[in-house]
């Protein structure tokens, strides 16, 4: 099988390689669109459908035939390429890419692709931007169509970033191709038409943070949250690595999981919360700061256990007791990292005992805020907190 990566010039911009797949192809098979782009064939023409996954089984039905798959551009950036690959045995396919569309754009705009931001939001939430928007940055973004531009520019302007210039660009590299640029918070195109894709100047606004500890109120919260200087803390003693997965237990807003997936986007997290509104509230905080895949179970540890592999990393936030370290340290590999915090004397006692059994690093904390005092000020204490972190 041939995967071929079409531009909006259709054939017209094609390798020799590609031409030749297409002129030998029993079958050909992909979007309506790109059907449409072809010159006539002798091969079978097949839509394929959707949604997308529906089409995989049809592909495979012409397993053995000369089969040529249609994508856009690079079908292995953002593309279909690497999905219909896992279906197929190597050496039982062949990709003949055409440019990307981030390439098109990048050579458009003059901008230096290894310095942009490339993201795929055709099916995504916009905001998987909010992480990436500081003044001065470029974002080049695949989108799903113009209603999705029109909510860009609010999206923008909603967050402080409405002076962000927004080039609107159409059917990249064919006969249609149209760039139109305005300020985000001017955006009111009605006639943007599929495909499209922005690039994002981004000016002044106020970013997010890229370090631990991301301010409170950035998160709702019932009070139910691990405060800041606390949070940096203990994503310290995690000690998140890329591609890494965290069982967050007694997740409350959901903070610690969603710092832990901002640190690569390659890692996982699972947030085990009991609480159904907090469970809730900690699924919207993820969507709101641009990491919506973090996984709330609704439950309560031990009794509660999510699917799949073993973590990389426990976090105990809430619902710490004598049975749930039982559990966790009956059921987790050797090398699992488990921090734990404790506020209530109960569970500083039940955390020593463990650090007496089991060894790591047992560290105090007490933290001070300056407050009134009449005219002048003096240090409010927090309630002091205990951190236990261990290796298994």
């Amino acid at each position: 099988m041939t995967i071929i990566g079409l531009g909006e010039d259709g054939a017209q911009g094609l390798s020799t390689a590609a031409r030749e797949a297409l002129e030998q192809a029993e079958v050909v098979i992909g979007p309506p669109r790109h059907l449409a782009l072809l010159p006539a064939l002798t091969a079978q023409r097949l839509e394929w459908p959707a949604p997308f996954a529906d089409g995989i089984a049809r592909l495979l039905e012409h397993r053995g035939r000369r089969v040529v798959m249609l994508a856009s551009g690079d079908p292995f950036w953002f593309g279909a390429g690497a999905i219909v690959a896992r279906h197929l045995d190597p050496g039982e396919w062949v990709a003949r890419p055409a440019p990307s569309t981030f390439t098109l754009a990048a050579a458009r705009l003059g901008w230096a692709l290894q310095d942009t931001v490339c993201l795929g939001l055709h099916a995504a939430p916009l905001a998987r931007l909010r992480l990436h928007l500081a003044p001065g940055r470029s974002i080049i973004a695949l989108m799903r169509d113009g209603a999705q531009v029109g909510a860009l520019g609010r999206y923008l302007a909603e967050l402080g970033f409405g002076a962000s210039l927004i080039h609107v660009m159409e059917a990249l590299g064919g006969p249609r191709e149209r760039i139109r640029c305005v300020p985000a918070q001017a955006l009111d195109f009605q006639d943007i038409t599929h495909p499209v894709a922005v690039g994002i100047a981004t000016g002044a606004g106020t970013a997010m943070p890229v370090t631990s500890g991301l301010p409170d109120e950035l998160f709702a919260s019932d009070g139910q949250i691990t405060k800041r200087p606390i949070r940096a803390l203990t994503l310290s003693a995690l000690a998140p690595r890329a591609g890494e997965t965290l069982w967050d237990i007694g997740a409350g807003s959901g903070s610690i999981g969603i710092e832990w997936l901002l640190a690569h986007p390659a890692n996982r997290a699972l947030a085990i919360e009991a609480d159904p509104v907090r469970a809730a509230r900690a699924r919207a905080n993820a969507a709101d700061l641009g990491v919506d895949h973090l996984q709330v179970i609704e439950g309560r540890a031990p009794e509660t256990w999510p699917d799949g592999p073993p973590p990389d990393a426990v976090f105990i936030g809430g619902g710490l007791s004598e049975d749930l370290l039982w559990a966790l340290w009956s059921r987790l590999p050797i090398g699992t990292r488990l921090v734990a915090n404790a506020v209530t004397l109960e569970s500083e006692s039940l955390l020593a005992r463990w650090h007496g059994r089991k060894g790591g690093a047992l560290l105090r904390v007490e933290l001070a805020d300056a407050a009134p005092i009449g005219t002048r000020h003096g240090w409010k204490a927090r309630y002091p907190l205990v951190q236990w972190s261990v290796t298994l």
